[in-house]
């Protein structure tokens, strides 16, 4: 299973309009981050985790011509925003393109997106989606599998999702305070986990660099990932700070088209 980052980024992006910030003005191509996204492919599928502003921008620069599901978290702005630019994946699909999402956020996507379920105007396109409400892993396709991982956001529900194919396994949790005893479980040993984390200091709503690591420690992956970046810190000085903790499993920071493949069995 391959799983690229399309997006590493906050809900502004990095660099931040307005801020001369030493991030922002970083000619280190790893500080360019748009709003998060991944994107998991295995056994000749393509799954994509949230729709960000930038989705049509991070298709373009990655070359993804196709997307078979869509996997969604929250219905925060930086997720979903770009739910529309489905429609170039969709209307060449002979089935509506399925969504996968927690029923709350179904809802909300009704609400923010009311064409959904609706014809178009003739002449006229709109994304040809199906939801599908889920709380409980399900095969989403022959050989792959993905698992709902909820968190506490702040005030905000919040679902990370693990995906299985092939005997491999990568669970990506990009906004997050708090992960529950039962959701802990469910990423516990993961060959890939990716986690929240926004800067050195604490946030009300988002995971510290460590707290993140604590809750990696407690998660015991074989492999970790830092993601959902602010310009409080560069990329650089973001891995050194997970240098120092001296985890012991290998452990980095995610970066804008960073692509790792999970060796299957």
């Amino acid at each position: 299973m391959r799983v690229e980052f399309l997006g590493t980024g906050t809900s502004y992006g990095i660099p931040m309009v307005g801020c001369g910030c030493p991030v922002c003005r970083s000619r280190d191509p790893r500080d360019k981050r748009f709003r998060p996204s991944v994107l998991f492919t295995g056994a000749g599928k393509a799954v994509l985790l949230d729709t960000p502003q930038d989705l049509r921008l991070a298709c373009l620069r990655s070359g993804i011509r196709r997307v078979d599901a869509v996997l969604m978290s929250h219905e925060h702005a930086d997720h979903v925003f770009g739910f529309d630019d489905l429609r170039a994946f969709s209307n060449r699909m002979e089935e509506p393109l399925p969504v996968y999402a927690s029923s709350a956020l179904c809802a909300a996507l009704r609400r923010t997106f009311p064409y959904l379920g609706r014809p178009p105007v003739p002449g006229t396109s709109l994304a040809r989606l199906k939801l599908h409400e889920t709380d409980g892993r399900r095969e989403i396709f022959p050989g792959v599998a993905a698992t709902p991982l909820p968190v506490e956001h702040g005030r905000s529900a919040m679902t990370g999702w693990r995906v299985d194919c092939g005997g491999a396994s990568a669970a990506v949790v990009s906004d997050c305070k708090r992960i529950p005893p039962e959701t802990m479980e469910k990423i516990r040993g993961v060959d890939l986990l990716v986690l929240d984390g926004l800067r050195e200091e604490p946030h009300p709503t988002h995971f510290s660099f460590s707290e993140a690591l604590d809750a990696a420690e407690e998660a015991q992956p074989k492999r970790l990932l830092l993601t959902h970046l602010c310009h409080a810190t560069s990329h650089r000085d973001a891995c050194a700070v997970v240098a120092r903790r001296g985890l012991p499993f290998p452990a980095s920071v995610a970066f804008d088209r960073l692509a790792v493949t999970l060796p299957e069995s």
